[in-house]
Formats: structure tokens, C-alpha cells, sequence
């Protein structure tokens, strides 16, 4: 089927967009679309924009946190020791009293 059959392609516009590896990413766009700002790069994933003088710099990546370093945020050194004082507590008096902790 050719396009003849088909009848006239709809009349495109080719964007470059640049990532900071400086990959070159060229989607084509409906002629009358409003082209977006940025695009994810298909090669690295990073973003990518119009100038090729200035691509964005990649994302900042926050390293993994775990639950104590979480906690850690919350509570001071004091409020930790604390809890932790009230908690030791309730769990002597619980044996004092003679019931099955797990």
C-alpha cells in the first residue's frame, strides 16, 4: 500500500533535543503541535532541552536512607534516650509482673 492509497503524510517538525552525555535526540512532532521544553533522552535517561550549548544537568540522586537515619531526623540524641529509658522500663515492670513477653 503506498501513499497514494493512503494519502498525504501529515506535515511533521523535527526537534533536536541534547542531553549532558551529548546525545542528540530527534523526535518528529505534528507540525502544528506545541513542542514540550525538555525530553527524556532514550540513550541515558537523562533530561534533554532545545540548546545545545546548554543541556540540564543531570538530577541529583539523594543516596538511600535507612529507617535509623530517618528516626535520626526526628529525634535528638536526648529524645532518644529518652524513649528509650521509658520503653526498657514498661518491659521490667511486664517481667516484675510475670507476664510472657515475645
Amino acid at each position: 500500500m503506498g501513499e497514494a492509497e493512503r494519502g498525504d503524510a501529515a506535515p511533521r517538525l523535527v526537534v533536536s533535543y541534547f542531553c549532558a552525555h551529548g546525545h542528540e535526540t530527534r523526535p518528529a512532532f505534528a507540525a502544528d503541535a506545541q513542542v514540550p521544553e525538555t525530553w527524556d533522552c532514550p540513550r541515558c535517561g537523562l533530561p534533554a532541552n532545545l540548546d545545545s550549548a546548554n543541556p540540564p544537568p543531570p538530577p541529583k540522586i539523594e543516596p538511600y536512607k535507612t529507617h535509623l537515619a530517618y528516626v535520626k531526623e526526628r529525634r535528638s540524641d536526648s529524645e532518644a534516650d529518652a524513649i528509650l529509658t521509658e520503653a526498657l522500663k514498661t518491659l521490667r515492670d511486664r517481667r516484675a509482673r510475670g507476664e510472657l513477653i515475645y
